[in-house]
């Protein structure tokens, strides 16, 4: 019985986790109204403003936390190493303890 409750649980999370999948972003390479295409340069500030943009966007139909006019790859990167930049990048959690 506990077989099955657990089996049943981990279907049940992969169908949950399942619905949060991104889906593709047709708007990636295609200029926004002023024909600009955000680029990696454009993403690292994008990540490094997300914390405060991402409270404005939750008041604000105007506001988003991503550009879906993007270069592809290149924002993606710049907008991860942006929020590494603000969040510290997790290593500090993996340093020993200090006395």
């Amino acid at each position: 019985m506990k077989r099955i409750l657990m089996a049943g649980l981990l279907v049940l999370a992969v169908v949950v986790l399942g619905g949060c999948v991104a889906g593709p972003n047709t708007m990636v390479g295609t200029p926004d109204e002023e024909g600009k295409i955000a680029g990696f340069w454009q993403g690292l500030w994008h990540g490094i403003i997300a914390p405060v943009t991402f409270v404005i966007s939750l008041f604000s139909d105007s506001v988003h936390v991503f550009e879906v006019h993007n270069s592809g790859n290149g924002y993606v990167l710049g907008f991860l190493l942006g929020l590494g930049a603000v969040w510290g990048g997790g290593g500090r959690g993996s340093a020993g303890r200090r006395r």
